[in-house]
């Protein structure tokens, strides 16, 4: 037999290596999946469909992707891995066909100041590297123009080896470009010190306003004590030294009633205690003040670029790094495209291929100064594909959380388009979604339902999208909904006026907002609506606002904690029983002492992944023994808060256990769609979406003429869509102003009043571009949203 021949024989049977085409799970049942069993195909396109809380987040990054890292994270030395954090094996049967996963979710990017879209992405570094080459005057390497790196300078003898060992007077330097002044941060942060005292009163008098500084306690004896000043004069009446020990004096010990101790004025005192620790850690009072007493102001010295004079004056073709930093990234990216310099060549080929990633993922109108925690969770999720576009990775699995949030219609496509490539270099692409466009480009879709919650965590279809349409499933039934523009709509009441609004990219905009209507701004990304409305709706106009800041939640927090609802449950409970409300809360006096309350231990293995086990003595029922005795309408605390909010709101409606005050908080919260939440499931376990419902059902109460809410069909299944719209609709008609922002068509359809931003993102936005009714937006078809809504609907 020929060498050729055999060659030809052995390329026609598939080789063993390429049969592994599909991610198999057998049996999954983490959090509400049932015994789930689905084969994935690899290196196509799979959307995961299904109503808010039917376990399409528990397959995908609960099962999946979290058993990809777990794996990953056992590659590495006991030593690194000591440092990870530890992740449990998902409770799944079989889980094989695994690929590397790389999570592109929603979580916000951290709010560190000196973190910006530059660093965040290549872009900058990029950026640094050309300014140290071609830069004039040159003034060091890329470090040089970088805002997070000091320069530091130091001499002193190293040690050579030149034969024999000699001793050489040498001296280190590095030039970073961190200005001095804001240490790179932008803004320099004062304290008003109003808020920390009363001149008008002496000490012994109580004229500190910072919390915890009371008079009668430690501190009043330390100022009695420690001889610098008089607590009974007047603080407006110090000298100039006294004023500079009461607020400013280093450490010193000195000697109270013979007890050693160590004065220090109150502004380093306060920095350490209360400044330096994050703001959204500390309690509410404490929280108050910082607020209160914090001013932060643009830097004077470097002009809140970040950078030092150095930096700022060295130039490409007159343009210095902040300028360029500063620019839409459009504009910046025409700027890299005009410079034709050989030498570097490749990084500017670089640098405009990221670039224009940035205009394809519909970014294009941000700056690359832009402070990363202010973008928002879908922003901050497109920035995150950039590092993935140019990745050389293949069969790697990305795994996306609803990557259209924040999308208008006409950049939906664009996104779908991204989705598309990185599944044709060779990856295995899951995403979670819930909009038709991008359901419809899948290549393979798994539905979970049929309901939310218990009545979820089943597959329902598994197929092509054409058999989803025709299969008898709710997202089948819904995928082809249309909504109507409404034949009558509303009559304000009055208007709300805003004149001259320049926030952010808005080009003094005048526009009257209709009162006691239904109002949706639209327009397509970075067009400037959330500039409109949160940054120029007066304050004082009685505005309830529910954004997509993230709930801040620990394992502890659940929704009868986080809306209120425990506390008329609690007094319900002690009245019944004729014992203490704190008796009923696992945070404090009726907590089981060998779990504290959490329900589940948690050993730490050091190096190896740690355990957690529900508790033995209380059996994950949080409570001691002798609290569970105690009943109400014959259930007790731990049954009660097992129950789901539409089983809880018929216990408390009517019997022994009537509640009115709880049953109006349980209504709000079945209203919004989450009539399916257990009370005491932990909020870490709740999806972006139903966080954001939540946050909205406990601000339904908040008393406020205007509520404001951005994008509330966030994670909203399309059948849910229909009663968020009854929801508005309820709050409409008791009296209420709503404004939505959104991008929903099914909203904009039932809005009694539109106002669209555009035409553009960017500077080439931030205009009215249309002011008037859903019907007469779709019959001009004079904007982006009119052509989308009239194909929408149909006209």
């Amino acid at each position: 037999m020929s060498p050729a021949h055999r060659t030809d024989d052995r390329s026609s049977a598939p080789h063993a290596a390429d049969t592994h085409d599909v991610i198999r799970v057998h049996s999954a049942r983490v959090n509400n999946l049932k015994d789930v069993s689905v084969e994935i195909p690899k290196r196509r396109l799979t959307v995961f469909t299904g109503v808010s809380g039917s376990g399409k987040s528990s397959l995908v990054f609960d099962t999946i992707a979290a058993e990809s890292q777990r794996l990953i994270n056992e590659t590495y030395s006991a030593f690194v891995q000591g440092f990870m954090p530890t992740l449990a094996r998902p409770d799944v049967d079989v889980l094989d066909g695994l690929t590397t996963a790389i999570i592109v979710d929603q979580q916000r990017m951290g709010a560190d100041p000196r973190s910006t879209v530059g660093t965040a992405t290549d872009a900058n570094a990029m950026l640094r590297i050309l300014f140290s080459r071609l830069g004039e005057p040159h003034i060091g390497p890329p470090s040089a123009y970088s805002f997070n790196t000091a320069s530091v300078r130091a001499s002193g003898g190293i040690t050579v080896e030149r034969g024999t060992k000699e001793t050489v007077k040498a001296t280190y330097r590095r030039t970073g470009g961190m200005c001095t002044r804001c240490e790179g941060r932008g803004t320099v942060s004062d304290i008003d010190l109003t808020q920390l005292y009363d001149d008008s009163k002496s000490l012994n008098e109580g004229a500190l306003t910072i919390p915890g500084y009371s008079v009668d306690g430690w501190y009043g004896r330390i100022f009695s004590g420690c001889g610098f000043f008089d607590p009974d004069k007047p603080i407006r009446r110090f000298t100039e030294k006294e004023l500079h020990d009461l607020l400013h004096r280093e450490p010193t010990k000195i000697k109270v009633d013979g007890i050693n101790l160590t004065y220090e004025g109150l502004i380093p005192k306060i920095q350490k205690s209360m400044l330096a620790k994050d703001v959204d850690a500390l309690q509410p009072h404490v929280r108050a003040f910082v607020e209160r007493a914090m001013t932060f102001t643009v830097c004077p010295e470097c002009d809140g670029t970040r950078l030092s004079e150095g930096a700022r004056s060295s130039r490409i073709d007159g343009i210095s790094i902040a300028d360029a930093c500063a620019m839409q990234i459009t504009d910046l990216a025409e700027w890299v495209r005009k410079l034709d310099v050989p030498s570097v060549a490749p990084l500017l080929t670089a640098l405009r291929g990221t670039l224009d990633s940035f205009a394809e993922i519909g970014l294009g109108y941000l700056s690359l100064d832009r402070p990363a925690g202010t973008l928002s969770g879908g922003e901050a999720q497109r920035v995150r594909m950039i590092r993935h576009l140019g990745s050389s990775l293949t069969d790697v699995t990305y795994v996306f959380d609803e990557p259209t949030t924040g999308l208008h219609p006409h950049d939906i496509q664009r996104m779908n388009d991204l989705l598309l490539r990185l599944r044709d270099k060779g990856n295995t692409v899951l995403v979670v979604e819930h909009k038709p466009q991008t359901i419809a480009i899948a290549d393979h879709v798994v539905d979970l339902g049929p309901g939310a919650g218990t009545a979820g965590g089943t597959v329902c279809y598994e197929g092509t999208v054409e058999g989803l349409r025709a299969g008898d499933t709710v997202t089948g039934r819904h995928l082809d909904d249309r909504a109507a523009p409404k034949e009558s709509v509303r009559t304000p009441t009055g208007t709300l006026q805003i004149r001259g609004a320049t926030a952010h990219n808005l080009q003094d905009v005048d526009v009257d907002i209709p009162l006691g209507v239904l109002v949706v701004v639209t327009g397509v990304a970075g067009s400037g609506k959330s500039s409109l409305v949160h940054g120029s709706i007066p304050a004082d106009a009685g505005v309830v606002t529910v954004d997509q800041s993230p709930i801040r939640g620990s394992r502890r927090s659940n929704p009868a904690t986080y809306t209120g609802l425990l506390d008329p449950i609690r007094k319900a409970f002690a009245k019944a029983n004729g014992v203490k409300p704190a008796l009923f809360s696992a945070n404090s006096a009726g907590a089981c002492p060998t779990c504290n309350g959490a329900g589940v231990v948690y050993t730490d293995l050091a190096m190896m992944a740690g355990v957690a086990a529900t508790c033995e003595d209380c059996e994950g029922k949080r409570y001691q023994a002798a609290v569970l005795e105690h009943r109400l309408g014959g259930r007790d605390i731990s049954e009660v808060l097992g129950m789901s909010v539409a089983r809880a709101e018929e216990f408390f409606g009517s019997g022994e256990a009537h509640t009115p005050a709880a049953r109006r908080i349980l209504g709000r919260l079945a209203d919004v769609g989450l009539g399916y939440l257990t009370l005491g499931q932990p909020l870490t376990t709740l999806s972006g979406g139903e966080r954001q419902r939540l946050k909205l059902a406990t601000r339904m109460g908040d008393k406020g003429g205007v509520h404001v809410l951005d994008e509330p069909t966030t994670g909203l299944h399309l059948a849910d869509v229909e009663q968020l719209l009854a929801l508005l609709d309820r709050l409409v008609d008791a009296g209420k102003s709503v404004v939505v922002v959104e991008h929903h068509p099914a909203v904009m359809a039932h809005a009694d009043w539109i106002i669209d931003l555009g035409p553009g993102a960017g500077h080439d936005g931030g205009r009215i571009v249309f002011e008037g009714t859903p019907a007469d937006l779709v019959a001009a078809r004079s904007t982006l949203t009119g052509e989308h809504l009239a194909a929408y609907v149909g006209a």
